[in-house]
């Protein structure tokens, strides 16, 4: 399975926030949302995330949760800032939420400014996927060149419709934003330069991740998978920790743990259920393995998300 399209197809309990900004005349704000990933898509005008300056067609990825600025082309002063919940106010604590509530899904300190920025924001990591959140630089930026500019149009038309039914299209064509993102971000110069599973070009690691993501709960070993790969174990093991940056047995814990939290989320599956899918056959070691990785148990861990879904 391609892990980014599990991560787009798989089980959320909570959705991604998405609005059309407009900003004219000099801004800066203060990003201090704690989000797990944001994305953003310029669509007229320029601004700059942590003086990184992006242009009309640019897409940038944003990896929380510590705070990030964002501001116009010429790098003005923060004097807005957004707190968890997509609380906005100034510096001195004023409410601007309505003042800058500019209809549906659109917000900002113009009617029409100079400046159009798609953002999309997850607030939680297992909302666009953990491994991935992990995975990606603080800042990730592909340029109007890589970038899917034909879904950003899409995305920028659903998200002035009201209702519901409006929402499930903006959360899906985020999700695929993100995706494509991704993908050509990794696909980069500056992506293989980043040692993770998502900027990969080894096809023997390649062809190892794609047999580890089709089948997780298999018995696999690094000689298992040397052999299903055709190289020597030490060859093997030397390439998938200079393409992935880790070892290919704590990778493929890391790969099934996080797995095992996106199957927790759905309430018909049981605790040893999910412990066979990814490969544990003793559900005590799976929940042994599962409060390493997560700091709670697969039972605290779903009650806490069914909190969370409803809060």
């Amino acid at each position: 399975m391609d892990p980014l399209a599990h991560y787009l197809a798989g089980p959320r309990a909570t959705r991604a926030f998405a609005l059309m900004m407009h900003m004219g005349g000099r801004w800066g704000i203060s990003i201090r949302d704690e989000s797990a990933l944001t994305v953003i898509a310029v669509v007229e005008g320029a601004t700059c995330v942590d003086g990184t300056l992006l242009y009309p067609g640019d897409v940038a990825l944003v990896r929380g949760p510590d705070p990030y600025l964002l501001t116009d082309a010429d790098q003005s002063p923060a004097s807005i800032v957004i707190d968890p919940g997509q609380h906005c106010r100034t510096l001195d604590g004023r409410d601007l939420r309505q003042e800058y509530r500019r209809g549906i899904r659109r917000w900002g300190n113009a009617e029409q400014g100079d400046t159009t920025v798609l953002v999309g924001t997850y607030e939680r990591p297992d909302d666009v996927g953990g491994l991935v959140v992990s995975s990606l630089p603080r800042l990730a930026v592909v340029r109007r060149e890589h970038a899917e500019s034909s879904i950003v149009d899409v995305l920028a038309q659903e998200i002035s419709h009201d209702g519901p039914a409006g929402q499930i299209v903006v959360d899906r064509l985020l999700d695929v934003l993100v995706v494509s993102t991704v993908r050509a971000w990794s696909a980069t110069a500056a992506g293989q330069d980043h040692h993770t599973w998502l900027a990969c070009s080894d096809p023997v690691v390649v062809h190892a991740l794609e047999l580890i993501h089709a089948e997780p709960g298999a018995s696999w070993t690094v000689e298992r998978l040397a052999r299903q790969v055709n190289v020597s174990r030490a060859s093997f093991a030397a390439r998938f920790r200079a393409g992935v940056g880790q070892a290919p047995m704590a990778y493929l814990t890391r790969w099934r743990l996080t797995l095992a939290g996106d199957l927790l989320l759905t309430p018909t599956n049981t605790v040893a259920a999910v412990a066979r899918t990814v490969g544990y056959d003793n559900p005590y070691a799976f929940s042994t393995a599962f409060k390493r990785h997560t700091g709670v148990t697969p039972s605290d861990y779903r009650h806490g998300k069914e909190l969370a879904a409803v809060s």
